[in-house]
């Protein structure tokens, strides 16, 4: 498979690099829609998460024993 990029225009192609295929080749021609459109995002609200942490052990900040060889 190989990827060809282009304009069409007026019933033609134009393919700004040609590929080196010599043979009679089948293709698939798939068009690109030119209208931009907009990236739909929510706002964030500040501060949504408050409260959500119910509880945190003591030793929160204390190194694992599993990475004490790394320390």
């Amino acid at each position: 498979m190989l990827t060809v990029t282009g304009t069409y225009q007026n019933g033609k192609f134009d393919l700004e690099k040609m590929p080196r295929i010599s043979k009679k080749t089948k293709v698939t021609v798939v068009f690109e829609d030119e209208e931009d459109k907009p990236i739909e995002t929510k706002k964030r609200i500040f501060g949504f998460a408050k409260g959500s942490v119910s509880y945190m052990s003591e030793d929160f900040n204390e190194p694992l024993d599993n990475l004490k060889e790394y320390m």
